[in-house]
Formats: structure tokens, sequence, C-alpha cells
């Protein structure tokens, strides 16, 4: 097997509020490989989000090691996990934090110009299928349409991981298939490593691995031998 995108050693997050200590992660043990597909489920709470935003490079755990590639991103300065979300890294929120007075050209633009080598934003939206709606705003545009340009704008970096957060989780079940189908297609094409947090059980369908998560730990990890296409999915 190729060796791991992401690898996290005992990795814990503790928060404290006011005396009241909160284990938002407990010694978790990773391993996340090239191309994969891997959807993160449990309940609100169980740790999703907190080891989505610490592989990210939003948040540093409290102890433990996670390493991208071979780089220990846990002990990285703010500098370099700076550099290291810009040139790695695409997020997909379940808001879209699109510009409104921005077209969806304009929006995938933004990201492109920070980016070392970045795609074209015609390119980018052509992927989600898109490409008839670049000049739109996103008041003109449906929420699937706009969470799709969040996906071009996430794409359009050329990141070699992509991670969603709850990408479905203000559409209804007919968008978000068109949501999943755009992500697959990213996958598919791009080999971009894509790790999804949902609480929809239904998109496990499409993982290459389902990672089952409760109070801060991985309670199981499911290996998906008959994935379906984003297309087979029945909501």
């Amino acid at each position: 097997m190729a060796d791991a995108v992401f690898r996290a050693e005992s990795l814990s997050k503790t928060y404290q509020t006011g005396d009241v200590l909160v284990h938002a992660l407990r010694s978790v043990d990773l391993e996340v490989f090239p191309g994969e597909v891997v959807v993160l489920l449990g309940p609100s709470g169980s740790g999703k989000s907190t080891l989505l935003n610490i592989m990210g490079g939003l948040d540093r755990p409290t102890s433990g090691r996670l390493f991208f590639k071979d780089r220990e991103l846990s002990a990285l300065p703010d500098a370099e996990l700076t550099e290291y979300r810009r040139n790695n890294v695409g997020f997909v929120f379940q808001f879209y934090n699109l510009v409104p007075s921005l077209t969806a050209y304009e929006n995938v633009a933004l990201v492109t110009e920070i980016a070392a080598e970045p795609m074209a934003p015609e390119a980018a939206l052509a992927l989600v299928g898109l490409q008839n709606r670049m000049d739109h705003f996103p008041a003109q545009m449906s929420g699937g349409e706009q969470q799709r340009v969040a996906i071009a704008r996430a794409i359009a970096k050329a990141p070699s991981v992509l991670l969603c957060d709850e990408p479905t989780g203000a559409l209804d079940s007919h968008t978000g298939a068109r949501v999943i189908a755009a992500l697959m297609s990213v996958n598919s094409k791009l080999g971009t490593t894509t790790l999804i947090i949902t609480h929809n059980a239904v998109i496990q369908e499409v993982a290459h691995r389902v990672i089952h998560f409760a109070d801060g730990k991985i309670s199981r990890i499911a290996e998906n031998a008959h994935r379906k296409s984003a297309a087979g999915l029945v909501w």
C-alpha cells in the first residue's frame, strides 16, 4: 500500500471551559491513503470536526502527533501551517461562504490568485458541471449550485486533500446527491484524497472506508468492498 497521506499517532484534543475539561479527541490512531474517499460518521460532539480541523491545519492537538506525508503538522510553526493549508488543502463547509458580489467564476478565481499551480477557474467549474453558470452571481443560483461553486473554489488550487464538513447538510436529498456526485467526480478525475464528515449514513456507500466516531474515539473502521457511484445512491 502507498505511503499514508495522513498518519495520526495518539492524537488528542482537550478544551477547557471554566473548570470543565472537554475531551474532543482521545488518543486517535489513523492512516489515510492517497486517492481514498473516507467518510467520518458519528453523532455531534464525537470528534469528527475536531479531527478534520487538525488535519486541515485550522487547529492543533493537545497531545500526540499528526503527519502529512513525511511532515509533522503538529510541530509546525504558524507560518508553515498557513503555507501547508494554502498549498495542500481544499475546504468545503456546510455553508458556501461565497462572495455575493462576485460571479461564480470570480469566486473561484480568488483562490487561484494565491495558489502555486492553480487550475483555470473555468476548468474547476466544468469539473462540477457548472461551465454554463460561470457568469451568474450566488443569488442567481440554487443552494446545490452554490455548494458546487464552493467545491470548484476548493479544488481550483489543485490541492492533494479535500476536507468536507457536512457538505450536504443544508441541502435537500436530490440536491445533496448532485453535490456528492461532484465530489466523486473530483476524486475520480484528479485523485484528490477526500474526507467527508456527515450525519447522513447514505453517503457512506460511495466511500472506500467509513470511520465511525463516538466519544472522541474511533469506534469502528469499515472497508467498503461494494462502494457505489454517487449516481447509484438512494436517498
